[in-house]
């Protein structure tokens, strides 16, 4: 590495040990983060916070502070017992529960479809990676051959500069049993 490019690269690196890229990218996909959770629904606004809210350690403790006061008033022997079978706190408890599951399974189907968003992203950069460095390949390859630079693994080289075809690598995992 020259001085010129190890300087560049020490400018490019804060302090947080990110580099100017790293940094972009992250402001990037926070923005992006926000602008689809502003594009919700309101339905889905209200699912999100639901959600959340159950999934937090005040929900927890609101419901170990009620449901413990509901069966202490109602087993204690001096105080009036409203539901002294605990009944009405278990009908509670159960459609409470229908209702969580339902919000929750909303939540996890919005994440299942950003999941799949992301992994399709994935894909496609892996794809124009490997498309870009099989190019790179024969670059490097053709200014070896013009130098007259050889080496073992030049048998290999014609097969390494050719792109992969993602459908019938697909085709291949598909049929193969694991």
């Amino acid at each position: 590495m020259t001085l010129h490019e190890t300087a560049r690269n020490a400018r490019n690196r804060r302090e947080d040990g990110l580099n100017s890229v790293l940094e972009r990218n992250i402001e990037i996909l926070t923005q992006r983060r926000r602008q689809q959770t502003m594009s919700l629904s309101r339905q889905d606004r209200i699912a999100l916070a639901v959600t959340s809210f159950f999934g937090s350690m005040a929900f927890l403790y609101l419901h170990v502070v009620l449901f413990g006061a509901w069966i202490a008033i109602n087993l204690w022997p001096r105080a009036p017992h409203f539901d002294p079978t605990l009944v009405h706190l278990a009908t509670a408890a159960s459609v409470e529960a229908i209702f969580l599951t339902t919000f929750v399974l909303i939540t996890q189907n919005r994440m299942s479809e950003a999941a799949e968003k992301r992994a399709e992203l994935d894909v496609h950069i892996g794809l124009l990676t490997e498309h870009e460095l099989t190019r790179l390949l024969a670059l490097n390859s053709a200014i070896a051959q013009h130098l007259g630079v050889s080496s073992e693994i030049d048998h290999e080289l014609e097969e390494l500069k050719s792109d992969v075809a993602p459908d019938a690598v697909m085709e291949k995992l598909e049929s193969t049993d694991f």
